[in-house]
């Protein structure tokens, strides 16, 4: 059964957030995407995480790399999904897609300073919530650590 999981960013910007949850996903033996509706965002993410950890990086690809499947971490900006994956991390936007219930889980991480992200975060627990999907939200506390809400 497919879940989606509601990331608030409030006290932490999505460059500190993503790595961290992408790392917790591989432990898990998770094949992963995420998905922008940007290229700019892929190009920044893909730097991003060669380079988060001094100690580290952490291995994905694009879906500008001939080997897509290999990747254990695919960033892309289309919908489909080449490596396999059993989780799909949205940001920025990016629409649930067609497939969700594809999935083992879908991400959604949306800015909780940008009400327009608010608002469409709160169209897609909406219709999460209508298509069955279980559904469940995180907000950070005042030490940066995830809380379930609901």
């Amino acid at each position: 059964m497919t879940e989606m999981w509601f990331y608030h960013l409030q006290r932490q910007p999505l460059e500190r957030v993503l790595p961290a949850l992408l790392e917790r996903s591989l432990g898990r033996g998770w094949r992963v995407i995420v998905q922008t509706p940007s290229d700019e965002r892929i190009d920044a993410l893909d730097a991003h995480l060669w380079t988060y950890r001094d100690d580290g990086f952490l291995p994905h690809g694009t879906m500008r790399d001939a080997e897509r499947a290999a990747h254990p971490v695919l960033l892309t900006t289309a919908d489909d999904n080449p490596n396999g994956a059993t989780v799909r991390f949205l940001i920025d936007g990016a629409p649930v897609p067609a497939d969700a219930k594809a999935y083992e889980r879908i991400v959604l991480i949306f800015d909780g300073e940008d009400d327009e992200a608010v608002a469409r975060a709160r169209e897609q627990w909406r219709s999460a919530k209508a298509d069955a999907i279980e559904t469940t939200y995180f907000q950070s506390d005042a030490d940066g650590r995830w809380q379930k809400m609901g």
